[in-house]
């Protein structure tokens, strides 16, 4: 058992046990499962220096929720989804799981915010045996179990793991564009280094030298000093390990110089409020990718109707995080479904590592997982702002 189990002496009062082929037990909670009910629970930054990432996303969130309980919930139980603030600081993050497992009795936390937030609750949520699925953040710590610790199984990711994105778009720019001096600008801390890795890994794949590695302080709005130690580095390519308020200001700062240099940001840089804060100083910023963005004037289907029903219920468009938080719970329905009106915890786990399928309505790679493999796909795109608009440069690429 670990400390923090012990430290934050949390009540867990409906454990049951899974057998793994090595036959060591995964605890798994039944606690947030009534007749009637499935309770959720998610920590996001609504307050933070990523709520632009955390608002939309439990908008998204919220959606889902309405949409399945409208049609009847999850095999006749409504989902209840209880949202606590971050403000994408790591001790707000534990105190606010810590909540959710003790007095929300939580049956699973769905879609958390931010990689440094994650990971300090994550041994929180394990040891209490509460599965966590789909967090934002796709730094490998979400992903990767060891299977001599059995609470790590309960850990799912459905997004692009920021490594393997990386070294994706990485390898693709290099050889399109004959890149010669990459460089990487990165934030530091969880996050960060994870692109940070996924930049290293790849360049040494290649037989390449970075011309400049810089970081910057989470929530720092300055990069003059990081983008003149670039210039003077004789960059050619930048990579941003950055959110979204950073590829704007750097990008800014480079032009300040009068610097021409290509950026390529990491999926988080991937959002619709890059171009359309950033306007004409981040016209031809290229960043990985999982999905298409899609807007409403050109979309078609299931998809323009759900980008219409998104502004009527937020007043706002729709954009990549909303999307992403709509599918988690969407996700997580799906799965919840498949384990049956008798829903526990071990059928829960059961069917995440079943090898079914749930594919979205936004034609993003589908999502299947199993007992050796708890990533749903490592496939990234590159897009590029072009006209103010993210388009397709190139897709189906793997490192």
């Amino acid at each position: 058992m670990s400390k923090s189990f012990s430290t934050f002496g949390l009540a867990v009062s409906a454990v049951v046990l899974t057998c793994l082929p090595a036959a060591a037990q995964t605890k798994v909670t039944n606690d947030g499962i009534s007749a009637s009910e499935i309770v959720i629970g998610t920590h996001q930054d609504l307050s933070g220096p990523i709520k632009g990432w955390g608002v939309p996303v439990s908008n998204g969130m919220k959606m889902a929720v309405e949409e399945i309980n409208a049609a009847g919930g999850v095999q006749g139980r409504k989902i209840k989804l209880v949202v606590e603030d971050s403000g994408y600081d790591p001790k707000k993050a534990v105190l606010a799981s810590q909540k959710l497992i003790e007095r929300d009795k939580i049956f699973a936390m769905v879609g958390p915010m931010g990689s440094p937030t994650v990971l300090a609750a994550q041994d929180i949520l394990l040891d209490a045996g509460v599965l966590q699925l789909f967090p934002l953040t796709a730094a490998e710590f979400t992903f990767k179990f060891d299977p001599a610790k059995p609470q790590e199984r309960l850990k799912f990711n459905n997004l692009l793991p920021y490594v393997e994105s990386t070294r994706a778009a990485l390898k693709y720019m290099i050889e399109a564009k004959n890149f010669k001096k990459p460089c990487i600008l990165h934030q530091d801390d969880e996050y960060g280094k994870n692109v940070l890795d996924g930049f290293n890994q790849q360049l040494t794949a290649m037989k390449l030298q970075p011309a400049s590695i810089t970081s910057y302080k989470r929530g720092a709005s300055d990069f003059s000093a990081q983008v003149a130690k670039m210039k003077s580095d004789g960059c050619d390519l930048v990579v941003l390990g950055a959110v979204l308020r950073e590829p704007i200001g750097t990008m800014g700062e480079a032009k300040k110089l009068g610097w021409d240099v290509t950026f390529l940001g990491a999926t988080p840089v991937n959002v619709l409020e890059v171009p359309a804060l950033g306007k004409e100083v981040v016209e031809g910023l290229y960043s990985a990718s999982n999905f298409e963005i899609p807007y409403e004037d050109t979309a078609k289907g299931k998809v323009k109707d759900w980008l219409v029903n998104y502004k009527k219920m937020f007043n706002a468009d729709a954009n990549t995080q909303a999307i992403i938080g709509y599918n988690a719970v969407m996700t997580f329905a799906h799965y919840a479904n498949k384990a049956g009106k008798d829903l526990t915890g071990q059928k829960m786990l059961d069917e995440l590592e079943s090898g079914d399928k749930f594919q979205d309505i936004f034609n993003s790679p589908p999502t299947v997982f199993s007992k050796t493999n708890h990533l749903a796909t490592t496939v990234t795109q590159v897009q590029q702002v072009k006209n103010g608009r993210w388009v397709l440069v190139k897709d189906n690429l793997m490192f």
